[in-house]
């Protein structure tokens, strides 16, 4: 049964045009202040989010965006900020990029956030999809086999860091502690200072692509998943292939058990307007993530995604499509509640749905559609 209810914002400013007219992708450029004010634009919906009794609050890491998409570099530490102005909100790491950090200073930042905030942070590691920022930061990211093999080992110190009082490892990647002397003795273990107090820390990752591998390592840790809309909710393969992997772990889960699904939604009172009002936002969605893999599309279309003008003769998917195939929902609040009750009836096991606005959504749309589903859908689910 949904118990919780939560969003995800990428960190996108507000961008002033949008849509497959506006300003191609690769032609956006802010200054400084501009890009600086996502913070504040996190924090008035977090004041929102707070007051209207949403459970958690999940923002993503990203660097080097002056395209103004994706502009949060420092989540633990901006969280033990938003902390200190809402009241019972939790705050979600969705996602730290584990290739971009040195585990052991993941770790400690994520332990200084978890005390300081009283618990209120969610940890969650992804393996990155920019390869301007993964590359850039001395990871690696076009070699999905290397990008896999890093971020395994990575996440294996982590939970160790986090779980363990002292710890060693020894890996493709890591030997640590190093075998040094210390102080008249042979250093063999490490302990991390301080460790989270709440424990035990819950770790969560993105499910994408469903690959075995993968969700044999989630199983294998106990580690939890978010699972955006789209397609790959609709064909259900994640959700499924995810008890899967727990059940060949030993570990007996309903059908979207330790799962978040992520919809995105835009709430108006009809259908048509709905679809009206959010298709800029969509396009600007599909302006930023196609090229970058993140939506199925023909090499034909993906080459003239970013060109006004092109939408039509490239038959590019369009948001009515994408309303009329499930993978987003645009209409009436009553409708909304259906679609999570077929939801609901379908996944016996999920307890967690994040609620979301497209890229390039503006800030005070955002808070109305946050405004509205807690209004007209959230008491419709118990929690």
């Amino acid at each position: 049964m949904i118990k919780r209810f939560g969003s995800l914002f990428a960190g996108h400013i507000d961008l002033g045009d949008m849509g497959q007219d506006a300003t191609p992708a690769n032609d956006r450029r802010y200054s400084n202040d501009e890009l600086a004010g996502v913070f504040q634009k996190a924090e008035d919906m977090a004041i929102a989010m707070d007051r209207l009794g949403y459970d958690s609050f999940w923002m993503a890491e990203h660097h080097f965006q002056h395209e103004g998409y994706e502009c949060i570099p420092n989540l633990p530490l901006f969280f033990v900020h938003l902390a200190h102005v809402t009241e019972k909100l939790r705050f979600g790491c969705g996602f730290n990029v584990a290739p971009m950090w040195h585990p052991i200073r993941l770790a400690e930042d994520f332990a200084a956030a978890d005390i300081l905030t009283k618990g209120r942070c969610i940890f969650g590691v992804g393996r990155g999809y920019h390869s301007r920022e993964v590359e850039s930061l001395g990871a690696v990211l076009l070699d999905a086999e290397a990008n896999r093999d890093l971020f395994e080992e990575q996440v294996e110190i982590i939970l160790k860091a986090f779980h363990q009082e002292s710890f060693s490892h020894s890996g493709k990647n890591y030997e640590l502690p190093a075998k040094v002397p210390y102080r008249g003795y042979e250093v063999e273990e490490v302990t991390l200072v301080p460790r989270p107090v709440n424990q035990p820390v819950e770790c969560w990752q993105p499910i994408v692509s469903a690959n075995p591998r993968g969700l044999d390592f989630m199983a294998k840790h106990g580690m939890k998943g978010i699972v955006g809309g789209g397609s790959a909710l609709m064909a259900e393969r994640p959700i499924i292939a995810f008890k899967e992997a727990n059940a060949r772990a030993g570990r007996d889960l309903a059908l979207g058990q330790n799962l978040c699904l992520g919809l995105n939604f835009h709430i108006a009172e009809t259908r048509e307007k709905a679809i009206r009002e959010a298709t800029p936002f969509f396009e600007e969605h599909l302006k930023l993530f196609a090229p970058l893999g993140m939506v199925p599309m023909r090499p034909e279309q993906l080459a003239r995604v970013g060109e006004r003008g092109a939408w039509e003769e490239m038959n590019i998917p369009s948001l009515e499509r994408a309303v009329e195939t499930g993978s987003w929902y645009c209409g009436p609040p009553e409708g909304f509640v259906a679609y999570m009750q077929e939801l609901q009836d379908r996944f016996p096991g999920l307890e967690d749905v994040n609620v979301q606005s497209s890229m390039g959504t503006p800030l005070n749309v955002m808070v109305e559609q946050l405004e509205a589903f807690a209004t007209d859908v959230m008491p419709h689910f118990g929690g």
